[in-house]
């Protein structure tokens, strides 16, 4: 399903430049997540064509504590290419949902509201990698359900699905709660 997920990405060339840009111009051992993976997944699954155009941001995440201020980086990247970058250090994240400090990328991606969205991908010696601590099944099945996480709240779910709108671009999305 990796290999699966990485065709996607190498078949759009919009796709495919952001990678390599963000192996260029981010931050070490940067990463690409959320929309940028789930939107071109779905969109593909769909017979649309992936759009980095139409994307609100694109979210680049590393985990690195001597890294410089990600707004550094994120000039960097919008010189190489003029998109809705976004970067976070993963290192300084874990505040903000209450959780501890993140061991690593893979530890903070396992914290991300959604399992489908937790994933990431990177262009890293000419190929292109995919980081995802819970796997890719739920993002190439059209599945959205929180990861362990953020399981207790249901609410959050219910808002981010009406505020994104999900459904109505990805009819065949399934959305499965915890009991």
């Amino acid at each position: 399903m990796k290999a699966r997920l990485a065709a996607i990405l190498a078949a759009s060339p919009g796709h495919l430049d952001v990678l390599q840009a963000a192996a260029l111009a981010g931050p070490r051992h940067a990463w690409i997540g959320a929309g940028f993976l789930r939107n071109a997944v779905w969109d593909a699954l769909s017979g649309r064509a992936p759009d980095v155009a139409a994307l609100a941001d694109i979210d680049v995440v590393h985990h690195d504590a001597d890294a410089p201020p990600d707004a550094a980086f994120e000039a960097a990247l919008r010189a190489a290419r003029p998109l809705p970058w976004s970067v976070v250090n993963q290192v300084r994240a874990h505040p903000w949902n209450g959780h501890a400090p993140y061991r690593d990328l893979a530890d903070a991606l396992a914290h991300w509201p959604e399992t489908a969205t937790a994933v990431a991908a990177r262009l890293a010696r000419g190929r292109i990698e995919i980081l995802a601590p819970h796997g890719v099944d739920d993002l190439m099945g059209f599945v959205i359900r929180p990861t362990p996480s953020h399981a207790a709240d249901r609410s959050a779910l219910r808002a981010r699905l009406a505020a994104k709108r999900w459904r109505e671009r990805w009819p065949a999305l399934r959305v499965v709660l915890p009991d």
